[in-house]
């Protein structure tokens, strides 16, 4: 059977795709990182109804995509989602945040998380955004992904998850138009 990869705008029925992403991909990438306590309490439909809420009142700013398989006979299946909107913290001097991004375990390395963020960022500069930022934890392995999309960090802070405090990272992409030339997107 072939399949077919692309990117679409996430949907509220995408709800419960995502919150399996969502849930594998914390529990894989932050075991180790969080307390096992807290990775074991997540769960697909608490997350679910979370992402279902998010999805049916995103504003007119807001991205939320979804990296889908389809394949001959097969039932579409959520790879991967990411979601972004303006930036939260005007210190930093950002238009856009980066949210979520996430590809499921069996999906890491294929260059779908590249094809997710050019399309966030193709999205988020058709919109008038000119730049864009993230936060991630600096213990999350994934963090390099971020590196070698040629993200620059710009920030430390501390996020505050499970009772406790893990240093955070924030990554810059100062200009959307040119990285997405360079990309070639």
């Amino acid at each position: 059977m072939s399949e077919s990869i692309y990117v679409r705008t996430a949907v509220p029925e995408d709800a419960d795709g995502i919150a399996r992403v969502h849930v594998e991909t914390w529990q894989a990438s932050y075991a180790g990182v969080l307390p096992d306590s807290y990775l074991v309490t997540m769960r697909r439909r608490d997350h679910a109804r979370q992402w279902h809420e998010v999805l049916s009142h995103a504003g007119q700013r807001d991205v939320a995509l979804v990296l889908e398989a389809r394949g001959e006979t097969a039932r579409p299946a959520v790879l991967g989602f990411a979601s972004a909107g303006p930036a939260r913290d005007p210190k930093l001097l950002y238009d856009a945040e980066v949210y979520t991004l996430y590809v499921g375990s069996d999906w890491q390395g294929q260059g779908l998380g590249r094809l997710l963020l050019g399309t966030l960022f193709r999205t988020l500069f058709d919109r008038g955004m000119e730049d864009a930022m993230l936060w991630v934890l600096a213990e999350n392995p994934t963090r390099f992904f971020y590196q070698h999309m040629g993200g620059q960090v710009i920030a430390r802070r501390d996020e505050h998850l499970a009772g406790s405090a893990f240093p955070a990272l924030a990554y810059g992409w100062p200009d959307l138009e040119a990285w997405l030339r360079q990309v070639g997107m």
